[in-house]
Parts: structure tokens; sequence; C-alpha cells
């Protein structure tokens, strides 16, 4: 048994529910909102999504490290999600001969706390019970009264929380073959490297720009199509970028929406968001696309939805997707405009392809506008 095998490490919650356990990863105290995701395999592809930024994510399946860790397999430059919890942790990735390293080493370089050996089932009970609340992880203090103090002082509430500032890009880079047929300007509110491989691949070549900038901005890459991507934190919060929105619709310009850009899109129509009682957070969710009457397996990561009320209420916005466990609203199109998104992740990484012909159809309408 080796130093950090044993030593010991806490969950607790703020409602004052604690779990004992057992230090992965780097040792030190973390905070963050406590959220779980259903998916089986493509653990690497979760820790790295920048929408999970300002969370502690428990992982339902029993067994997570058991493939290590490879480069490939990252949807960012780092992991961004601020805590792991899960049951059995595997040091041997042996089923994978490509991967690099076992998972413990990666998350200790990138200097990220997670606690082992927990119940997990009775977590997600408990989650799924009482909903979403802000958590902590320590392997130095186990005071359980002062960390709930330092719950309280330290974690901010996700309600109202803007964070796409701390995971977007700090300066506009452009992705793909510059003599590609087409030319996207993206709106990097929390990107997935995949979406940027999604569009690179069927002929467009894109520029990456940062939260804050402005229509201008874009609009001087004389793009062809505009993406709002995914990203984490309170849509609600982001004014500006909401304002931003509503500017660059007025080009008539193409635009595309993911996740957290799809909220962006919903709340420049005057529509409203709310937090979700306890979120999606998986690779098997099923959505029906309503237009076509089929339905799909979907990745979510979300913990905040567009109001279906105002929705149906609203005579220039069409529900076009419906989450088929709750009702929730899944994506919309404007009537008005060529614009349209999706609550999910058709990029996947990790997840199903399914709605990987979103991607298509906002290239053909793209093609449709130039002609």
């Amino acid at each position: 048994m080796n130093n950090q095998e044993a030593q010991k490490a806490i969950l607790v919650l703020e409602d004052g529910t604690c779990f004992q356990g057992k230090l992965l990863g780097q040792s030190g105290t973390t905070f963050g909102e406590i959220c779980f995701n259903t998916t089986m395999t493509g653990y690497q592809e979760v820790f790295t999504d920048p929408s999970y930024f300002g969370q502690i994510v428990t992982m339902t399946t029993s067994h997570i490290g058991n493939y290590g860790v490879h480069e490939q397999d990252v949807e960012s430059d780092q992991v961004m999600i601020k805590g792991l919890v899960c049951n059995d942790f595997s040091d041997q990735y042996f089923s994978r001969p490509r991967s690099t390293q076992n998972l413990n080493a990666y998350f200790q370089e990138q200097g990220v706390t997670g606690v082992k050996h927990i119940d997990t089932r009775a977590l997600v009970r408990h989650i799924r019970h009482k909903g979403a609340m802000n958590a902590v992880i320590s392997s130095e203090e186990f005071d359980q009264e002062k960390l709930l103090q330092r719950i309280k002082n330290e974690a901010p509430k996700m309600n109202g929380l803007e964070l796409s500032s701390k995971v977007t890009t700090k300066t506009a880079y452009c992705y793909g073959e510059e003599k590609a047929s087409y030319k996207i300007s993206v709106l990097d509110l929390g990107v997935k490297k995949n979406i940027l491989r999604c569009l690179s691949e069927r002929g467009a070549y894109l520029k990456v720009f940062p939260l804050h900038a402005t229509k201008d901005d874009l609009m001087s890459f004389n793009p062809d199509g505009i993406m709002l991507s995914n990203g984490p934190g309170d849509p609600s919060a982001m004014k500006a970028t909401i304002k931003l929105v509503q500017d660059l619709l007025q080009t008539n310009i193409p635009m595309f929406g993911i996740c957290l850009g799809h909220q962006i899109l919903a709340l420049s129509q005057g529509l409203t968001t709310y937090k979700m009682h306890n979120g999606h957070r998986g690779v098997n969710h099923p959505v029906q696309n309503l237009i076509t009457g089929k339905s799909e397996v979907t990745s979510q990561n979300h913990g905040f939805v567009v109001s279906e009320k105002e929705v149906q209420s609203n005579e220039n916005v069409e529900l076009t997707h419906r989450h088929l466990n709750d009702q929730t609203v899944a994506g919309i199109k404007l009537k008005d405009r060529p614009a349209f998104s999706v609550q999910f992740h058709p990029e996947s990484s990790a997840g199903p392809n399914d709605s990987r012909y979103l991607f298509d159809e906002f290239i053909n309408q793209i093609k449709k506008h130039k002609k």
C-alpha cells in the first residue's frame, strides 16, 4: 500500500451529508457543485470538457481509470472539473495499449483532487432526491463543521454565476484548412475540441473568438456561419453575450448553438432559463426530433434548461427537439432567421453519434445562404 492509498479524504455536501474515502490525485481541498454523470466510458472527455468547470463530478460507473489517459481524448487543454468522486479507481490501464499514463498521475500533474472508495450509488440517490448542491473534497481538513463553513464562504452558488470567462480562449485563433469551402466564426463560451473537428471535417475553416469579442470582431472574418459553443455557468448572467447574439442575428448569417450556446440563443429571443433539480449528464439520454419524428440517443451535460412554456408562447421560436425522460426543451429554431440550437452535444466525445447530422444541417444552411 503506497502513501496515497493510505491517505484519507472526505466528501462533505452543503446539507451536512458526509462520505469517507481515500485520496486520488493531488492532495488538497477543492470546492464545487456536486453532480453525477452516467457515462460508462469516455471519462477523460468528461474531465476535460469546459462545460464542467466549477463542478465536482461523481461517476456512476463502478470502475474508473481502467483504460488510462491518452492525449487524443482531451476536449480542452486541461482538466476542467473541480474534483472527482468515484467508487473503485484503477491505476492499471493495460486494457488500452496506446494509453500513455494512468489517470491518477494525470490528476496529480493537473493539480486535481478527488476521492475514491465512495458508495456512489448512495451518493447519487441522495443528489437525485435533494438536488444539486455545493460540496467539498478534502484530504487536509476533516472537521465537518469547519468544512461546512468553508463551503458557505468559498463555494459560490451556480445560480447567477458566469463562468465562461474562466475557460474561453484568451486570443482568437484559426482552426482547419484555410482553403476550405466555408468560413465559420466560433464564439468560444467553453468550446469542446470535437465541435471544431466536426465543422472542419465538413469543409469549414474556423476562427475561434474569445467570449468578449465584439460583433465587428466576428464579422471581420467574413463568416458564412456563426457557431455558439457549449460552456459552463448560468446563461442568464451573460447579458453582454445575449446582446451580442441579438446583434449577430441581424446579419441573417446562419447560426448554430450547442448547450450554453443554445440557451444564449433562446435568451436572445426573450425566453428564460431555469436551474434544474439535478441536470442531465451522460451519454444515454433519449431525445426526439419533433420535425422528423425520429428518436436519438444523445450526450448531455447541462444544469440549466430553457422554459418550454415560453417556447410555446413565443411566435418566433419553434420547438424542434424534446428530452424524452422529462419532456424538457432539447432544441429550437427561429422562424425569421436561419438559426437553430440544441441542448445536447451532437459532437458527442464521449457519446453516440446519432446527432452528428445537425452539423450537416448547419452546413446545408450555409450553402443555401451563400447561394
